[in-house]
């Protein structure tokens, strides 16, 4: 199993709207092959960074998706409440 962490810090008049996206479309990374979960995390200090945390079976499943139409169209109307740059680590559990 493989955890993607995605840090992504939202424009804060867009913040509200960026929330709203992600209730809307997690579903459909839900649904993926292998997937296993996601989740949307707020910094309790900076209240316009966020992350996501989503589980992967594999990596592959992880790439399939970010190669689907449904990953291009969530990311075009993500980016477009960027006020930073993304960051993004592909993780796997150790111990």
């Amino acid at each position: 199993m493989i955890t993607r962490i995605v840090k992504l810090t939202i424009d804060p008049s867009k913040k509200e709207e960026f929330i709203r996206l992600f209730e809307e479309n997690n579903h459909h990374i839900k649904a993926r092959e292998g997937c296993i979960g996601v989740e949307l995390l707020q910094d309790q200090k900076y209240p316009n960074i966020f992350f996501t945390y989503s589980h992967w079976k594999h990596e592959s499943d992880l790439n399939a998706y970010r190669k689907s139409e449904i990953f291009g169209i969530i990311w075009k109307e993500t980016k477009a409440k960027f006020c930073g740059k993304p960051e993004a680590w592909t993780t796997k559990s150790i111990a």
